[in-house]
């Protein structure tokens, strides 16, 4: 039978991290033997762990052996990471190696280069001589290009457990509509401030049900304050902002509760349309025709955004990006330097931000559906938090603890 014998080094109880690697050994039809484990005796302290792991076959131990590699057990004599060249432009290997959200190392040369650009669901290339190692997605890799192949030299392991962190371990659970909202939100407002204080970014998220809940003057708030680094969108949220700034209605209702005036439904349609008249959103802004909202307050204190379009978008806005994969390059070109990303009343954006994410920013996502809220823990963001909540609700009071002194 043959065997391997792999090592696991940090918080991976109190993580739960000894089980997975357990039951994934069990469920892929290998076995194991706990041959030496160490447990840390406090909070800070690191576990260690060795492990046998034996498999009916060598293929069968491969496919163990690639599955506990994303969970970071490593072999105790691990063996140089494995490459191929990419065949053509936009292709990559067989059997590439699909990248986790988790710090990630390969081997090379007998030394761990770190991988930069960590993020989920794409390749590794290798280059510069193998002493360069960074993410590429498959859409920008060239043919030729050192990809990296199978799991053999790579690691991965999950960032150490922080007092900071333990703020959000009370959200860790099951997303509830039930829970107590104010420690939720609490905690939340003192991630940012950290966020802040490191001098590190907040991403927001955010879908038209902000505007439509009349939180946009809230969100703009936010901006101005300097509570909002960067922000991710679609052509719904900006379209509903500049139709409440131009008319004072979102998809012709009052914003402010009044009743639907003559011609409503086309707001929308003729504030897009007065934009790409313009030019963009940035030149209605400085020729004066759109002079409020969220939008404004991006571009009036230089807030970067990225607008990316869906087959369903009216107009669209002259700022939107159609091409998706432009869409994406945009959106990953702003996430260096993001500590938080809060994500509010978007399912897709939500989703495909946190496919950008590393495990390291702190991620939440608050939406009146559970269900979207779980999605993207689905979809393999495990940092994510979830609030079930309105979009206006959450927006004002995160703002009112924001601006406590």
């Amino acid at each position: 039978m043959p065997e391997q014998q792999v090592k696991l080094e940090g918080h991976f109880i109190d993580q739960q991290i000894l089980s997975r690697v357990l039951d994934t050994v069990d469920r892929l039809g290998g076995s194991y033997e706990i041959v030496a484990l160490t447990i840390g005796r406090t909070r800070r302290d690191e576990s260690t762990g060795l492990l046998n792991i034996g498999a009916p076959d060598d293929a069968t131990l491969q496919s163990i052996l690639r599955s506990l590699a994303r969970l970071g057990a490593e072999p105790v004599i691990p063996l140089p990471v494995r490459c191929q060249a990419a065949p053509a432009d936009g292709v990559l290997p067989d059997h590439f190696y699909a990248t986790t959200n988790l710090p990630t190392e390969v081997l090379v040369n007998g030394r761990w280069l770190p991988v930069s650009g960590v993020e989920m669901d794409l390749a590794i290339a290798v280059e510069d001589g193998m002493n360069k190692a960074f993410t590429v997605p498959m859409a920008d890799v060239r043919a030729g290009q050192m990809v990296v192949v199978g799991t053999q030299g790579v690691r991965v392991s999950y960032p150490p457990r922080d007092n900071n962190d333990a703020a959000f371990r009370f959200m860790a659970s099951s997303v509830s509509a039930e829970k107590p909202k104010r420690p939720l939100l609490q905690r939340i407002v003192q991630a940012a401030r950290r966020v802040k204080a490191a001098g590190d970014k907040i991403l927001l998220v955010g879908g038209p049900a902000i505007i439509h809940t009349g939180a946009g003057p809230v969100l703009e708030r936010l901006i101005r304050d300097g509570w909002v680094d960067v922000l991710f969108a679609g052509n719904a949220l900006a379209a509903h902002d500049i139709e409440s700034a131009l008319f004072g209605t979102s998809l012709g209702v009052p914003v402010g509760g009044h009743a639907p005036g003559h011609e409503g439904h086309a707001h929308h349609l003729w504030a897009i349309n007065r934009i790409r008249k313009a030019g963009s959103i940035a030149r209605s802004v400085a020729e004066g025709t759109l002079t409020q909202g969220i939008m404004h307050a991006c571009v009036a204190h230089s807030i970067p955004y990225v607008l990316a379009g869906s087959i369903r978008d009216d107009g669209p806005l002259p700022d939107v990006i159609t091409d998706v994969l432009a869409a994406q390059r945009a959106m990953r070109s702003l996430i260096p330097g993001v500590g938080m990303a809060i994500m509010v009343g978007t399912t897709l954006h939500a989703i495909a931000t946190g496919n950008l994410l590393p495990a390291r920013v702190v991620t939440v996502c608050v939406d009146v559906n559970p269900a979207v809220v779980t999605k993207l823990q689905d979809r393999g963001s495990h940092q994510s938090l979830g609030i079930v909540m309105d979009a206006a609700s959450f927006l004002e009071q995160l703002a009112d603890g924001l601006a406590e002194s």
